[in-house]
């Protein structure tokens, strides 16, 4: 069984919102559990989901959703048997005659922390029964090429290859394709109308996805489950608005983004005054698309974009792959007041299909409770995620540990249902919220 943990020191005085939002969760689990299984039920959720929250005490809300999570070594051991039973019935429901994945990672091979994920992720599916290989799109890839790993395991990597309107390895054509590979170099065309089963759909790659699109579904889920339990959305959603185009190295469309960040800025002081809450509004801005943490910055006023120099455009003017940035989602930005021994922390929950399945903390000791930790000299706590996001414990106080991370895994899933929203709608398949 694993051992117990306790919750990350919340540094606010401001815990009693975030404990009756607790406390309210608590009390309505029977129904927000029968809800997100209707949910799902009409809308399948992806295969696999990341998402990164801040907990202000006065808010808790989803600020990133990852459909191609990168970090399965960070899960904690003892909760490997609950992504195991999530694959098993994921997979099985996708492609029910299935005994293999190939999956498709990124091109990191120098990434020795994104290798160790793979090496996870293979182990979880393995576990549940499936013959795992790797297909890598790395242009002059052209023999298996095993990597040992820091940890002592190893992975092989084989060249992606096409056989009518089937990818795979050599004598390994299996009808479930998973995708490590968030696409931000755009859709390579030799997944192009292929006849199995791709996970997630290629739509939901950064070619084609947009953060707004993401947080305007969020929204809608965030209301109707706020009205579900009768709390106010406000507690649960990050206030969300586009921007564009803008070219930070020509500085054009600055103004319309500076405009921008100052009525989100507004927006967030009237409901602090109104709510008596005694902290700084800030704002974080950040590319429309793409990911690792790049092409983001927090400011405190329009001025921050207005003043920005040379190097700080360049900075913002460029994600993954070298992708120029034209669309920017202009967020509320929300307090991180966790901290594991004195450090700035925030929960990142993950997902199998629509269950959860562990999650860690993201530490950073440089960085402060209005920062983007997702950057360099960050580092992970599993430990602090040791018990289940799924089993809260009404016996106890609603800040023991099973009790917060089952506020986690709630407010997840929510965004992991805006993500099964985003594939609906790709597929012109939406239904109402509301639909039963």
């Amino acid at each position: 069984m694993p051992s117990t943990s306790q919750v990350p020191h919340l540094q606010t005085a401001l815990k009693g919102p975030l404990l009756e939002l607790e406390q309210h969760l608590l009390d309505n689990r029977t129904d927000i559990e029968a809800w997100f299984r209707k949910q799902f039920k009409n809308t399948p959720a992806p295969f696999y989901c990341s998402v990164d929250l801040r907990n202000a005490g006065y808010k808790l809300a989803p600020v990133d959703t990852n459909l191609f999570p990168a970090g399965f070594n960070n899960l904690h051991p003892d909760l490997r048997s609950l992504a195991v039973h999530a694959a098993q019935t994921v997979i099985t429901q996708a492609c029910p005659v299935a005994d293999g994945v190939l999956i498709i990672p990124e091109n990191h091979t120098r990434n020795t922390f994104y290798l160790e994920n793979l090496f996870a992720l293979r182990t979880i599916l393995e576990t549940a029964g499936y013959e795992v290989r790797f297909g890598s799109l790395i242009a002059d890839l052209n023999e298996p090429t095993p990597i040992d790993l820091p940890s002592g395991n190893q992975i092989t990597l084989e060249p992606l290859i096409r056989e009518n309107n089937r990818v795979g390895v050599t004598e390994f054509f299996p009808c479930a394709v998973l995708l490590n590979n968030d696409l931000s170099g755009g859709r390579p065309e030799i997944l192009e109308g292929i006849e199995q089963i791709l996970l997630p759909p290629m739509e939901l790659g950064w070619a084609d996805r947009f953060k707004t699109e993401h947080f305007m579904h969020y929204s809608d889920v965030s209301h109707a489950f706020a009205k579900l339990i009768d709390i106010d959305p406000w507690l649960i959603n990050p206030t969300s608005i586009a921007c564009g185009p803008i070219n930070f190295k020509e500085r054009t469309g600055l103004e319309e983004l500076a405009e921008t960040v100052n009525q989100v800025l507004d927006e967030t002081k009237q409901y602090y005054e109104t709510h008596d809450i005694s902290c700084t509004p800030f704002v974080i801005v950040k590319s429309d698309s793409g990911t690792y943490g790049m092409a983001i910055m927090s400011v405190n006023s329009p001025e921050d974009i207005l003043s920005l120099n040379r190097k700080q455009r360049n900075k913002m003017s460029s994600v993954k792959e070298g992708l120029q940035v034209e669309q920017m989602l202009v967020q509320e930005g929300v307090y991180t007041y966790e901290q594991v021994e004195g450090a700035v922390a925030e929960p990142v929950v993950y997902m199998i299909g629509s269950h959860v399945v562990g999650g860690f903390y993201r530490v950073h000791t440089g960085k402060t409770a209005t920062d983007n930790l997702n950057s360099p000299g960050m580092h992970f706590e599993p430990l602090s995620f040791e018990e289940s996001c799924v089993m809260p414990d009404e016996t106890q106080t609603p800040d023991a540990s099973p009790n917060r991370f089952y506020a986690y895994g709630v407010v997840a899933r929510l965004a992991l249902l805006a993500a099964a929203r985003e594939i609906a709608e790709a597929k012109d398949e939406l239904p109402n919220l509301d639909q039963v």
